[in-house]
């Protein structure tokens, strides 16, 4: 493509924000506190189509409890799923488009308030367009197992994302996060994308977990990042949608292999079912909780991090307090996580169901 431009630094962001950026929360969570029906294969992307303002709403939320980067509402958007609503690919690439408008326009408005208050505490927040592994848009848990069949190879996964990211780096986000992947075939796929397309603004790439060691497939980290780690394209690497409990070692071991800034942003503790789509009982970790993982996790060197499935405004409102407030002091913040840590290993043993992605 390469018609791109550079619209935002993330690394100046961070330093902005003082060494350490929010990202936003879970965004299921909110559309349905707020009486949205998204038990639909597109999630929370039908309110694209059903309730636009209704995202705008969510992302304000967002900002005003202390977001430095939006994600847009486009995790499970893709053209596929909108043709199988009966909707055209030109509507669907309207949609996809609209995702990252609304997002825009969320920010726009809430920094244009916020600008003409002395003294506040806003940054002017970046705007990541979220790109969904395969598994998310095929919907049967498969994001969190890597286990894609023996008919999908390297070609089919670009070939699945390629018109999507065109569209969405064609609407003007800041950022682009690629979101959730599970294996090294697909991280792969998401870097030779970008090289091939000439991809001009900054990206991410998280990776799921469901063990706090490997990706989903089993394969390790160090064979997913040395993918990653020769392309200039991606900026960030990271964990998404896992229980909190797994990151701080796993923000530990990236940091031994990549230089890459890292970004992280679990789910609250909970475990999705993905094929009996249903919340299994499990631990659910608050605020306070929330503000300690916070704490280790920059400590550990994470510079971007916020919440995925299930997490809230107030989950991430106490997160950006932490961040960007006095600091904790470690070792007190080290006894806390330490004891929750235990009780809730002790309490998910044997429990680490196939989960699925549902909260985006």
């Amino acid at each position: 493509m390469g018609i791109q431009k550079v619209k935002g630094s993330l690394e100046d962001l961070i330093e902005k924000a003082g060494g350490c950026a929010v990202v936003d929360g879970g965004f299921a969570t909110q559309l349905e506190k707020h009486g949205a029906t998204i038990n639909d294969s597109l999630w929370s992307s039908i309110c694209l189509i059903n309730d636009p303002d209704l995202i705008k709403r969510v992302h304000l939320e967002y900002l005003e409890a202390g977001a430095d980067i939006l994600v847009t509402s486009s995790y499970q958007a893709t053209l596929p799923g909108f043709l199988s609503k009966g909707l055209s690919i030109e509507e669907g690439e309207s949609l996809l488009k609209k995702s990252v408008k609304l997002a825009v326009e969320a920010r726009d408005k809430f920094w244009n308030d916020k600008k003409r208050i002395s003294g506040h505490s806003y940054n002017r927040a970046l705007v990541a367009a979220s790109i969904g592994s395969y598994g998310a848009y095929l919907a049967d848990g498969s994001e969190y197992s890597g286990c894609y069949g023996p008919n999908v190879d390297l070609d089919k996964l670009k070939d699945f994302h390629r018109r999507r990211l065109q569209v969405l780096v064609e609407a003007g986000p800041d950022l682009l996060a690629f979101e959730t992947i599970p294996n090294k075939l697909e991280a792969q796929a998401c870097v030779e994308l970008l090289e091939e397309e000439n991809i001009q603004i900054p990206s991410w790439i998280c990776f799921s977990s469901v063990d706090g060691e490997n990706a989903p497939s089993g394969e390790s980290f160090k064979e997913c990042l040395d993918i990653i780690n020769y392309s200039n394209k991606v900026s960030a690497v990271g964990i998404n949608c896992a229980p909190p409990h797994f990151v701080q070692v796993l923000v530990q071991k990236f940091k031994e292999l990549t230089g890459k800034v890292i970004v992280v942003y679990p789910n609250s503790g909970e475990v999705w079912d993905g094929r009996a789509k249903r919340w299994l009982p499990s631990k659910c970790f608050d605020d306070d909780k929330f503000k300690l993982f916070a704490t280790r996790w920059r400590d550990s060197g994470a510079k971007l991090i916020g919440g995925c499935c299930r997490t809230t405004p107030s989950t991430i409102r106490a997160i950006s307090k932490v961040l960007k407030g006095p600091a904790l002091s470690s070792s007190v913040a080290f006894m806390t996580i330490l004891s929750i840590f235990i009780s809730n290993h002790l309490f998910h043993a044997g429990n680490m169901a196939t989960v699925s992605n549902a909260d985006k």
